[in-house]
């Protein structure tokens, strides 16, 4: 998914529930494509090697380290307020993802710099 590979479709069931902060849920497909295309990055990896994997029933719960390039050309994290860290939350039905709940700052460029001066402890 992180490089716009449409082969990320055929592991999930075609009405997949996805969330994501700041852009809600939606519901299928399409929904993640909107959502990339809204994300509007240029780059994004993640920290295979240092993700931690947990299991509970139908559920995979994964949370490490991810960072990237917004079109514009802003890199991030900035290791001071912006840390690239997550959590996506992976429901399966049988083989395929029915859920997928991603939790980070979608603010990864801290640009929002009204609230970080708010929450920043600096």
């Amino acid at each position: 998914m992180d490089r716009g590979d449409p082969g990320f479709a055929d592991i999930c069931t075609d009405d997949i529930e996805f969330y994501f902060p700041k852009f809600g849920f939606g519901h299928g497909q399409d929904a993640i494509a909107e959502l990339a295309r809204r994300l509007d990055l240029e780059h994004l990896e993640h920290d295979i090697e240092g993700l931690d994997i947990m299991t509970s029933g139908d559920r995979v719960i994964v949370e490490g380290r991810e960072w990237g390039t917004t079109r514009d050309g802003h890199a991030w994290p900035d290791g001071e307020i912006s840390r690239g860290l997550f959590c996506n939350v992976f429901t399966f039905q049988g083989h395929l993802i029915s859920k997928l709940h991603v939790y980070t700052d979608p603010d990864f460029t801290s640009s929002h710099q009204e609230k970080v001066r708010q929450l920043h402890r600096g």
